[in-house]
Parts: C-alpha cells; structure tokens; sequence
C-alpha cells in the first residue's frame, strides 16, 4: 500500500515517514457493500480498519452511537486494548477500508515499539475526546 494513503488517514498523519513505510506494508484493503457488518460487539476484535471512502454506522446495545466516514478509523481499541469488540459496526453505504490484522500491529509493537506507542498515545487522545469529563 501507498504510504501516501495512509498519511490521508488523521490517526497515520503524524506519523514519521518510517513509520507510515512500516503500516504501509502490513496494511490490508477490504471492501464491504451497504449493509454488511464489519465489526459485531462482543466478538474478538481481529483488525482495526481506517476508512478511505464510504460511510459505517457504529452502535452499542442498540443504540446508535455515531457515523463514520473518511479518515475515520474503528476497531482500534479491541485491537490495542480490549481484545473484544465495544461495538457493532455496519457499512451505510459501499465502504473501502484498510485494514490491519492485529498481528500485523503487533508485529509492528515488536518492530518499532515507537510507531506503536505513537498510534497508543493517538488512540488514548481519541478516547479521552470522547469522554464524558463528569463520569
């Protein structure tokens, strides 16, 4: 894959040219047609997947929690963290995702524990974003 595409994607922007060069090649594309589920809560998480074109719906027992689209990314805390899906996520309309197997992230924690700790720390801003400061 393109370093370049990934560098499109927000969570990958920041990263240094070797580090876009090792995502890049353990990076998988997957296509998914509207209506195909991409990620079910409760499942093992397998991939994290950042979405280049298209739209997904993401919902949590039951309840619609947000719609993704471009430069967007899920999965990544079942990857990096949980190890099980926090979510359920259906495409809303034809998506084109790249992929990464958590094998392959953890691959790249063994290889460049710097690029993981980065994606770590984007994750973690990401997360205390969304954060209810109250709770």
């Amino acid at each position: 894959m393109e370093r370049t595409r990934l560098a499109a994607i927000p969570l990958f922007a920041e990263l240094a040219e070797a580090d876009l060069a090792t995502i890049a090649a353990a990076a998988v594309e997957v296509e998914a047609a509207e209506g195909e589920t991409l990620a079910t809560q409760g499942d093992l998480g397998h991939a994290m997947f950042a979405i280049e074109s298209g739209t997904v719906e993401v919902s949590a027992n039951g309840r619609r929690l947000a719609t993704l689209g471009a430069g967007e990314v899920f999965g990544e805390v079942a990857v990096l963290a949980a190890g099980i899906r926090m979510a359920t996520v259906v495409a809303t309309s034809p998506v084109h995702l790249i992929a990464l197997l958590n094998r392959d992230v953890w691959a790249i924690e063994r290889r460049s524990p710097e690029t993981a700790e980065h994606l770590r720390a984007l994750i973690r801003q990401r997360l205390d974003f969304g954060r209810d400061p109250a709770a």
